[in-house]
């Protein structure tokens, strides 16, 4: 990098050099910034930080069930047990995200800006579901061709006109519609239970056990998932996301008791 980067844009002279050789660019007392000029070379984030895991999806009789943790982890501890992973996005349309949750609030208030620009028309139609989720493979695949991801997987559920839809997105823009849908872990120790057991006419209590079932065993396995939830049930009447609320787990599995039995050797 050229010394007029750090010195205001002019040469800078020896003595003014020989400041930073030597010296920790923390232990400077100018602003350190990875584009130290308008001209400089644009910088991004490569690894997310705040972070939450699995978000599961399914279709039932009425409507779609969308549910996830409220965990944010900070690298590999759970650092927060609040964070809420569901937005409604209109009236008949939830939003849930895996992955850096700014990403996902950069998202929504972009969501919040379509829908009232799409309000303004005042032409009698809204966007659906479908509508907003072709928006968010355009946004993430622009963006992945940016080599600047948003760090979602993102799961999308709605009801207009007495259609269902379901669909996912990655942060590369990667899209698909299904009837049961998971993010994160979800899709290896989820989707295995959404194939065995799940059923296109369900009612609302039978999906919501199906929901908490995979999220009990997304507690047991996954590092990163806690047992406070939420689930949204989106129907033709509208969108209704609930409160907050802790899964009972049970430890009393035969394996959880000594699970060092089987490895001779361990503590």
């Amino acid at each position: 990098m050229r010394w007029e980067s750090y010195n205001g844009g002019h040469e800078a002279s020896e003595e003014e050099k020989q400041v930073y050789v030597g010296r920790s660019l923390m232990a400077s007392s100018r602003p350190f910034t990875l584009m130290p000029t308008p001209g400089g070379p644009i910088t991004h984030t490569q690894h997310p930080y705040v972070t939450g895991t699995s978000v599961l999806g399914l279709k039932y009789k009425d409507g779609v069930l969308i549910a996830a943790d409220t965990a944010g982890s900070y690298g590999s501890t759970t650092r927060y047990k609040s964070v809420e992973r569901l937005k409604q996005i209109s009236n008949n349309t939830v939003l849930g995200a895996t992955g850096e949750i700014s990403d996902f609030q950069a998202l929504t208030q972009l969501l919040d800006r379509l829908i009232v620009t799409d309000a303004m028309w005042d032409d009698g139609n809204n966007l659906g579901p479908l509508d907003i989720h072709n928006f968010l493979t355009r946004v993430m695949y622009n963006r992945r061709n940016k080599f600047d991801p948003l760090w979602n997987s993102l799961i999308l559920g709605g009801v207009k006109n007495g259609v269902k839809y379901l669909g996912s997105v990655s942060m590369i823009g990667v899209h698909f519609v299904d009837q049961h849908i998971a993010t994160g872990f979800g899709i290896h120790l989820a989707q295995p239970i959404f194939r065995s057991e799940w059923k296109e006419n369900m009612t609302l209590e039978e999906g919501r056990k199906l929901l908490e079932k995979a999220l009990l065993v997304l507690f047991y396995r996954d590092r990163s998932a806690i047992n406070k939830i939420q689930i949204a049930n989106i129907t033709e009447d509208g969108v209704r996301i609930s409160q907050p609320y802790a899964l009972k787990p049970t430890w009393n599995f035969k394996a959880f008791k000594n699970p060092s039995s089987a490895t001779p050797g361990t503590w």
